[in-house]
């Protein structure tokens, strides 16, 4: 059995997972629940990335919300939102996007299981990582301008929260300096990316598609989780430092020597410590 293997089956160990639909908008939606066998101190409804591929099985739900249930004693709820067309990004981006699936209607699955899953407890905190961490910041601004019930807190692991991906600082250009590969987004790559979930250039400035440098105010408590050698973190630093601006109570971190994805990988010194900082965090601001 592989190190990926075993780190996600000792972390299954003392939960009940459980396979649901819950009904939405736009039809069913799958779901799964993390339940530990000792008593549940909250709920957390986690969102995994990659606005066109993973699901339920994608470690980055599967073993992370294993892992936060584990560590935080709460119920972790992930979800199999509907995914947009698969993207290439070397596709001619003057050709027209291919039909499907695009904005709003991911993000409405996660609000609509936000929804079943608060009428369960009233205090439901919400988390996202890359793709899934847009929509859950895009959710929780559309919540608030619906005047509906927001996330009691919000965490955000390395997440493309802008239209256009703000310029890196000189220090994040040291860090990605000599890291490239698949866990680097050039301009252009988030620029198309970006593009292939809206589904239009007009759809792109709204802020419930890409929240990042729209009003930010009323948030709840919210933790920030950067990647430390990956070009998103530039959105992940400039959407802390707007909600920072917009009154919310807001931390920031970084995981050091990490790059992006990190919590895709049980594996990894990387995953442990990005899952031990996000538990710490929950534990303290689910009460």
């Amino acid at each position: 059995m592989s190190k990926r293997a075993t780190a996600v089956q000792l972390l299954l160990e003392n939960l009940e997972v459980q396979d649901e639909e819950v009904t939405g908008r736009h039809g069913g939606i799958y779901i799964r629940r993390y339940t530990p066998e000792s008593q549940v101190r909250g709920k957390l409804v986690w969102v995994h990335g990659a606005f066109s591929g993973g699901g339920l099985e994608h470690l980055e739900s599967h073993a992370a919300a294993a892992a936060l249930a584990r560590q935080t004693a709460m119920e972790v709820v992930t979800v199999d939102y509907r995914r947009v067309p698969q993207w290439n990004p070397m596709r001619d981006p003057r050709l027209p996007l291919p039909p499907g699936t695009r904005f709003p209607v991911p993000m409405e699955d996660v609000m609509d299981v936000f929804h079943t899953i608060n009428t369960e407890h009233e205090k439901v905190l919400l988390g996202g990582a890359s793709a899934g961490a847009c929509l859950t910041t895009a959710a929780t601004m559309r919540l608030r301008d619906e005047g509906k019930q927001q996330p009691h807190g919000l965490f955000l692991a390395y997440g493309t929260f802008h239209a256009a991906l703000p310029s890196l600082s000189p220090v994040l250009q040291k860090r990605v300096r000599g890291h490239h590969g698949i866990f680097q987004f050039r301009p252009s790559t988030v620029r198309r990316m970006n593009l292939n979930y809206a589904g239009s250039k007009e759809a792109m400035s709204h802020p419930h598609a890409f929240p990042g440098g729209h009003d930010l105010k009323g948030f709840p408590q919210t933790l920030v989780l950067d990647a430390d050698r990956d070009t998103l973190r530039a959105s992940g630093e400039a959407l802390a430092t707007e909600l920072a601006a917009a009154g919310v109570n807001a931390t920031y971190q970084v995981i050091a020597e990490s790059t992006h994805g990190f919590l895709d990988r049980p594996h990894t010194a990387s995953f442990r410590l990005g899952i031990a900082t996000v538990s710490t965090w929950l534990k303290a601001n689910s009460r």
